[in-house]
């Protein structure tokens, strides 16, 4: 185990990395916004709102026609996973297997000490424009916005944020995203407590 100075000093890159641009350009999702996509996204939500589906009723509030829900953003800004000409997404057949690459990863700075847990503790989006259709959504920057030290009841690490932008194909902003991430490494359990939260799971 690291003291308590060496587990924190060793987030100090990352610290110091605050308000730096991790991005290495835009990312531009996979498809365009378009009337099938959106009628499929509003399918299995039973989503009856006519400014996505109604050009006129759009028109009648001041849009250019229909409008994508502001819900379906990131679905239109996800890249492809795979295109023709790719190598295979899976690249072994063992039980369990990792794609070798996908579209939404956690976002890292690569100056992060070694850490083996993480999970997501805040997602918030603020949407500033309407989509219409035959706009295309990328996502551009990749900004580290604060880096917290901190012990938790289950394990030391650092609370990370991280914001990005959503912009059309005229790079115009159409939402900003902001996450934040706790990354850790687990507490070291002994065998009795190990013993003890296996027989309560039990209960």
């Amino acid at each position: 185990m690291m003291s308590d100075d060496a587990w924190k000093a060793a987030w100090d890159p990352v610290v110091a990395a605050v308000g730096r641009d991790f991005s290495d350009g835009a990312s531009e999702g996979a498809d365009a916004v378009e009337r099938g996509l959106v009628r499929r996204y509003l399918e299995p939500l039973e989503f009856d709102c006519p400014l996505h589906y109604d050009d006129a009723a759009a028109e009648a509030h001041g849009y250019g026609g229909m409008i994508a829900p502001y819900s379906s953003y990131l679905a239109f800004a996800v890249a492809p996973i795979w295109s023709p000409g790719d190598a295979p997404v899976f690249t072994s057949d063992e039980r369990d297997a990792q794609p070798a690459r996908a579209a939404i990863r956690p976002p890292a700075s690569g100056l992060e000490p070694p850490y083996t847990g993480y999970f997501a503790t805040d997602f918030e989006i603020e949407f500033l424009a309407p989509l219409s259709l035959g706009d295309r959504v990328s996502r551009s920057g990749m900004r580290l916005a604060s880096c917290e030290p901190k012990e938790t009841r289950v394990g030391r690490g650092a609370f990370v944020g991280w914001e990005w932008d959503l912009v059309n194909q005229r790079g115009e902003e159409v939402a900003q995203i902001r996450v934040a991430l706790f990354l850790y490494n687990p507490r070291e359990t002994s065998s009795e407590q190990a013993v003890e939260a296996a027989a309560a799971g039990r209960s």
